[in-house]
């Protein structure tokens, strides 16, 4: 996530209040958005990444900022470490930066909901391409706010107690071609 962006999104979450509580940095790359999570008052963060030598990266970066008493690096798919915590209802914030177009991104916010990973109220911010066109609504899930910088997006999910008031989700994500004249 590109540096403006990041600063665009922590200033819509300190909106909603003081950043504290438990993270949950999905595909976390450097870990730069977890850590920033940790700079601004999270408690703890947990950071998961399927590379090794990416992970080995956060964990420099953890070091570095004098943060790694607070976090945890978990190295492996999205997907398995999200079906390992099922039920524990444990993070206020989960963050999803994954590659920007991927088609997946709607079946893992899906998964994010019903593996019940995140305390009902918080919120699962997902950063995403503007060609991939998210629903406001997923079982689970209620979006709350959109921003689009340039080539860049992202959309803050409200986590909800049941998935019972909310809309069905679109069959899979709408990815639109980069050039418009493609049309």
């Amino acid at each position: 996530m590109l540096d403006r962006v990041k600063e665009s999104l922590f200033s819509v979450l300190e909106g909603y209040g003081r950043i504290r509580g438990q993270v949950l940095d999905l595909y976390a790359g450097t870990g730069s958005i977890g850590i920033e999570f940790l700079s601004r008052g999270a408690q703890g963060a947990d950071f998961v990444e399927q590379s090794a030598h990416v992970c080995s990266i956060i964990k420099a970066n953890l070091a570095h900022t004098h943060l790694a008493e607070y976090g945890h690096i978990y190295t492996m798919p999205v997907e398995r470490f999200l079906l390992s915590r099922r039920g524990r209802g444990y993070y206020d914030y989960i963050m999803m930066d994954p590659p920007y177009a991927d088609p997946a991104i709607e079946q893992t916010l899906g998964l994010v909901a019903t593996a019940g990973v995140g305390r009902v109220g918080g919120l699962v911010i997902v950063g995403h391409s503007p060609r991939v066109m998210l629903a406001d609504y997923y079982p689970g899930l209620e979006r709350i706010k959109f921003r689009r910088l340039g080539d860049s997006c992202f959309s803050i999910y409200e986590l909800a107690g049941t998935s019972e008031t909310t809309p069905a989700p679109s069959e899979e994500a709408t990815v639109l071609p980069a050039d418009p004249s493609d049309l």
